[in-house]
């Protein structure tokens, strides 16, 4: 079973017919269809692990600003209890939090599956981004959920290799900053050659201002160390950039 990080970006995704979702949409198409999904989502950013485990996940409009018809949109996929357990169980001797009743799918996760399985018909659940802990602890989550792949379950993490509100130039739709352009070729390259040194991108002189804060760029970790226990490297999805500091570049790892 596939896994795939998605960028993301703008919620209004979730909405519009572009280049991205149509990408996601043939990606799902052409795979294999999954017995459930666990998505990892930059928007459950909190200072613990957890993994969703309620019946029925509500969805989440965890933003401001938009239309109407954005916070009308409803992802009513059911949830796993059973699946939530199996990765506390994977994750172990990591302490993972079954939550029963808090969070939920948040835009993260339901902005891409409205366009991978708009049905909203396989169960979900979505694990959450420990806080406090470094890229290397994400990229060791990541590798331990291999299994999950053999079982059935597809891996969904959702972020932005590129994400810098306060920099975002809305004049330059579709375009990228020389900085993040730089950047984003970077990532790419460890992601197809070598995604267990991933880390070594905050070495660069463009993290600080690609990563001012971790919670989008932490899910490429997760598919990082998924590649790094199926012993190679990923490819590209499709790769492009939004409002100057957003990079969208997606990736699928399918052996």
């Amino acid at each position: 079973m596939p896994a795939v990080f998605l960028g993301h970006g703008n919620p209004m995704n979730a909405l519009e017919h572009n280049r991205y979702g149509d990408a996601w949409e043939r990606f799902a198409d052409d795979a294999p269809r999954p017995k459930a999904i666990l998505a990892i989502s930059a928007h459950w950013y909190v200072p613990m692990s957890a993994v969703t485990a309620m019946q029925e996940p509500r969805t989440i409009h965890d933003f401001s600003g938009f239309p109407d018809e954005l916070f009308a949109l409803e992802y009513p996929a059911p949830g796993d209890p059973l699946l939530a357990a199996r990765v506390a169980e994977l994750l172990s001797p990591t302490e993972i939090a079954l939550d029963a009743e808090t969070w939920g799918l948040d835009h993260g996760t339901w902005s891409v599956l409205s366009h991978l399985y708009p049905e909203a018909d396989i169960p979900v659940v979505q694990l959450s981004l420990h806080a406090g802990e470094p890229l290397s602890y994400h990229l060791a989550l990541g590798e331990a959920l291999a299994p999950l792949r053999e079982e059935g379950i597809m891996i969904v993490a959702s972020g932005n290799v590129v994400h810098n509100l306060s920099l975002m130039d809305l004049s330059q739709q579709n375009r990228a900053a020389a900085w993040a352009r730089r950047f984003d070729e970077a990532a790419r390259e460890f992601m197809v050659r070598d995604p267990a040194s991933l880390a070594e991108l905050a070495q660069l002189p463009e993290y600080p201002l690609a990563v001012p804060t971790p919670e989008h760029f932490l899910p490429l970790a997760y598919l990082a160390g998924l590649a790094q226990a199926a012993g190679g490297g990923v490819r590209t999805l499709i790769e492009g950039y939004d409002r100057g500091s957003l990079s969208m570049t997606s990736y699928v790892l399918d052996n």
